[in-house]
Formats: C-alpha cells, sequence, structure tokens
C-alpha cells in the first residue's frame, strides 16, 4: 500500500490509498469458501453447495463487504503511521483510473484542529457567591406549609382576599372574539401567589360570591401564549366559590409529619439549611462553571470541524424530533427542522467540548477515581438510602462516565479559576433559584 497526504483546506485532508487488486480477490475467495461451508440452498445438503453457485449468489455482496474493511483498514493505518486526528467520519470514493492491477481510493476527511488557549492569568471572570440566609429557610417552610394547607368555605357575604382560593368562570375576548384559552368555567386558584396574572388577581380580588367584573389585561410581550402576547383582552369574571386557607402551625407536630429526624422545629430547619445549602452549591458551580468555560471559549483560537459540527446538529435535531414525539405531534419523525437552526448552538457545544479537552491535555486535568467516587457520594447523600445509590452508579459504566465528565468539568473549572483574574459578585437567593 502507498499513501500520500493532501492539505485541501483548513482542516480537511486527501488521503490517496492504493491497494492491490490481487489482495481484495484473494480475500474475497477465502470469505466464499468459508461461506460455502455455512449456508443452505434449496437442493443441495449444507456444505456441498457448488462454488459457482455461491458467488453467483454472493459474490457482489462479499465483495462490498471485502472493499469496505481492506480499505477501512488501509485508512486508519494510514491515518496512524501519518499522526493525524480523524475528525468524523471519511468519505471515501474509487478513482476512475488506477495502476495497473491496483485499485487507487481517494478519502477526504477533517482532522481535530490545533487549539490555541489563552492565557489564562488575562482572563477577568466573574465568580457568583449565594448565602443561605434565615429568610430562605423561613420562605421554604411557608412553602411547606402552604403545601399542606385546610380549605374551608367563606361565608357568602365574605370577599375574596389574598390566601383564598376561588373558583371562577372567565371570558376573554380580543377584538371581540374569544380566543384559545380565554374562556374556562370552575377554574380554581390561589389569590395572592402568582398563579395569574397581576391585573387578573386584582380584578378577583374583593368580589364576593356571584358578583362579577369585567376589566382589560395587558398581556406582556413575552407571554408564553404567542398568540395573545402583547395584546389587550377584554375579560368577564364571575366568582362561584370562595375557600379560605389555613396553615398549619409551625411547630414540633408539623416538623414530625414532615419526617425529619429529631421531630423539632431547630431539626426542621437545619434540614431545611442543609438542603438548601446542597442546592446552591450545585446552581454555583454549575453558573460559574458556564462563566469560567466561556471566558477561555471567547478567547481561544480553532478551526471547527464541520463534519462534527454536523454530527452535533443532526443529533440536536434528533433530539427535537423526539421532543415533539414525546408532545404527541403526529409525524414528529418527518418534521422538517432546518438545519441552520441548530447550527449557532452545535457550534458553541463542539468549540465547547473541543477547549475542554486541550485544557485537560494540557494541564493534566483528567478525573481520578478518588473524585469520581467522591462525587458519587455526595450525590448519594441527599438520598434516604446512600448506599444503594452508590451501588446503582458503581453497577453501570455508562453511568459513571457520565460522572467522570461532571468531575473533569469541575477540575477544568477550577483550574481556571485559579488562575484568572476573579472577582466575587454577591447573587440574592431568589435570583440564584430563579424564583
Amino acid at each position: 500500500m502507498t499513501v500520500t497526504v493532501e492539505t485541501l483546506e483548513k482542516l480537511e485532508r486527501k488521503i490517496t490509498l492504493t491497494l492491490a487488486a490481487d489482495t481484495i480477490q484473494n480475500e474475497v475467495n477465502v470469505r466464499l469458501k468459508r461461506l460455502a461451508r455455512q449456508v443452505k440452498i434449496d437442493g443441495f445438503r449444507p456444505g456441498k453447495v457448488p462454488m459457482n453457485i455461491v458467488t453467483q449468489r454472493y459474490g457482489y455482496s462479499v465483495h462490498y463487504e471485502v472493499m469496505n474493511d481492506k480499505v477501512g483498514e488501509a485508512f486508519a493505518q494510514a491515518a496512524n503511521e501519518a499522526n493525524l486526528r480523524v475528525a468524523g467520519q471519511p468519505r471515501i470514493s474509487e478513482k476512475e483510473e488506477s495502476p495497473e492491477g491496483q485499485m487507487a481510493f481517494d478519502a477526504i476527511f477533517e482532522v481535530y484542529p490545533e487549539v490555541k488557549l489563552p492565557d489564562l492569568s488575562a482572563l477577568e471572570i466573574e465568580r457568583s457567591t449565594t448565602e443561605v440566609s434565615t429568610e430562605a429557610i423561613d420562605k421554604t417552610i411557608d412553602i411547606l406549609r402552604k403545601q399542606r394547607r385546610s380549605l374551608a368555605l367563606r361565608a357568602l357575604e365574605a370577599a375574596a382576599t389574598d390566601g383564598d382560593r376561588v373558583q371562577v368562570d372567565f371570558e376573554g375576548k380580543i377584538d371581540g372574539e374569544v380566543f384559545q384559552g380565554g374562556q374556562a368555567s370552575d377554574f380554581s386558584f390561589i389569590i395572592g401567589e402568582g398563579q395569574m396574572l397581576p391585573e387578573f388577581e386584582t380584578a378577583v380580588r374583593g368580589l364576593k360570591v356571584g358578583e362579577s367584573k369585567t376589566f382589560p389585561l395587558a398581556f406582556p410581550a413575552d407571554y408564553h401564549g404567542r398568540e395573545v402576547a402583547g395584546k389587550t383582552a377584554d375579560f368577564l369574571v364571575t366568582v362561584k366559590k370562595i375557600e379560605a386557607s389555613h396553615l398549619p402551625e409551625l411547630n414540633d407536630e408539623l416538623a414530625k409529619s414532615l419526617g425529619v429526624t429529631g421531630g423539632t422545629v431547630q431539626a426542621l430547619r437545619e434540614d431545611i439549611q442543609k438542603n438548601l445549602s446542597r442546592e446552591v452549591k450545585s446552581r454555583l458551580m454549575a453558573r460559574n462553571k458556564q462563566a469560567a468555560l466561556d471566558g477561555v471559549v471567547a478567547k481561544a483560537e480553532l478551526d471547527l470541524p464541520q463534519s462534527i459540527v454536523q454530527a452535533e446538529i443532526d443529533r440536536l435535531i434528533e433530539g427535537a424530533r423526539e421532543d415533539l414525539k414525546q408532545r404527541g405531534i403526529k409525524d414528529a419523525d418527518k418534521a422538517p427542522i432546518p438545519a441552520d437552526l441548530f447550527r449557532p448552538q452545535a457550534e458553541q457545544r463542539v468549540r465547547m467540548g473541543l477547549v475542554v479537552a486541550e485544557l485537560v491535555r494540557a494541564n493534566t486535568l483528567s478525573a481520578t477515581m478518588e473524585q469520581i467516587k467522591t462525587h458519587v457520594d455526595e450525590i448519594a447523600s441527599s438520598y434516604e438510602k446512600p448506599e444503594e445509590v452508590v451501588r446503582w452508579y458503581f453497577g453501570d459504566n455508562r453511568r459513571l462516565s457520565e460522572v467522570e465528565v461532571v468531575v473533569i468539568e469541575n477540575n477544568v473549572t477550577e483550574h481556571i479559576l485559579s488562575k484568572a483574574k476573579v472577582t466575587d459578585k454577591a447573587l440574592a437567593f431568589d435570583e440564584l433559584m430563579g424564583q
């Protein structure tokens, strides 16, 4: 086999492979003889089928299989000898003209790029910090109490107020026409908890059972219902039932009902603080990881292998189709989804992956088994039976690989933050939690 390597443009390369024709034919003959001992054809005993019949029936497919195998082996060997890191699958085609007794092929492919990392000490990165305050603990306790609230009918002469659950009929019109989702009967919500738009809650607040009210409601421009976003509707709402909420007292009895070890209010607060601290740590890590990686990626210099980008686009499109399928969309598998819709996201993901890989290689940031074990233990600590969670992770190499990826990203993040110019910024608890 002789090999030549040609640079086309940027990351694209071409290797010309030349194989002896008799090498191909010899392997075809070997496989056909092996097949002849196994195939079953009507009229012949096993192993007694004439070679000409085996060749006639299976010759083309065996020849195609051998060609794929031999050319694939030749390409892998050539790429290895040339120290090429191949990105994606090569496009291989047979040349029209070949030397006598030879078969020549062109393999066009991309190689992984050289990644030029920026000077980490020159990077400026903002690192978020958040404290679990007494207010956050109190707010969580209020949520737990609301989840266990009891309801009682109010007197007919009582007006609806914050904390009450109301049952209403409503009808909304835009330009005199009822719009989709703008009409409901026996609809219930709790006033003051943000389940409805503020104008709607304001209209219902103060009404008694049997009373109605008309009012305008301006939908925000970013409202999830696109057909009404940014428009103003005229609503008619009628109150049919009002129930007062009664929250359980914050006492040891409530703590016991929540299954808190110790069964006291103090133990409840400590348990909430522990859980909130774990969640805050996780969210801060994700946020700061993104900030650190974005900072490096923005300054890194590299060309993107388009074959890898296309593979990522295909994966994102497949994920989008699966999402449509889960939503019950008919013929989701055939849904026309433009590739360019996902190109920016795919390019960013590929760029991020290549930069992380170079940081890991250049700074020996691979995950150790001890780090993986520590991370699994940390995940398991939030479950009732941690030892079962640990066994679950270590019982599957795929799950352990997912943990390894997270640990590597954490190593990379810590390395970047240890080198860069870092400014800490206090982030409100509610902002971090997206409340």
